[in-house]
């Protein structure tokens, strides 16, 4: 599938299938996630996969939002391992964790899976289920599955900005 079919066709999964992902495909997202730019190349990222039935379950004590799937990522960063910019001393490992999860999201579009990005948890609840360390950054929950026969596709995905309200050319 080419690039702008893939991102055109990649929605927000909020109703899975019961049917576990085998771990061929976790192994090929998470090569999407390593391949990922991050700022000089740091990958600051850390990634708990979630595929215990139990540790799936723990999940819904910190989100409303995990949608029952049957694989789910925890996207975190370390801050202290990102680059941070000279000037202002702005800190890299946020939008590194954001691009890793957005090469994450649309791999496993490519593979037949569904996604959501998910930023609607209790980081605290998150640090203390799965025993996340004190310097990790929780960035992004991302349920994972085989998207069900009738997953719905909201109305919002379809309303976009005009471009011409997006983007200016040379100044704004």
């Amino acid at each position: 599938m080419d690039f702008s079919t893939l991102a055109k066709k990649r929605f927000s999964c909020r109703k899975f299938k019961d049917d576990e992902v085998e771990q061929e495909k976790i192994d090929i997202i998470l090569d999407s996630a390593i391949a990922a730019p991050t700022a000089v190349n740091k990958q600051p990222q850390k990634i708990l996969v979630l595929t215990d039935k139990d540790k799936l379950e723990k999940l819904n004590e910190c989100t409303k939002y995990s949608f029952d799937a049957p694989l789910c990522f925890i996207i975190c960063c370390d801050r202290d391992k990102a680059y941070s910019r000279g000037y202002d001393g702005k800190n890299s490992a946020e939008i590194d964790a954001s691009i890793v999860t957005t090469h994450m999201m649309l791999q496993a579009q490519d593979i037949g899976l569904g996604t959501t990005w998910v930023m609607a948890f209790n980081p605290q609840k998150i640090r203390e289920c799965f025993s996340i360390p004190d310097n990790l950054e929780i960035v992004a929950l991302l349920p994972t599955g085989y998207p069900a026969d009738d997953a719905p596709v909201s109305p919002n995905h379809f309303q976009t900005v005009d471009i011409n309200k997006m983007v200016s050319y040379n100044n704004f």
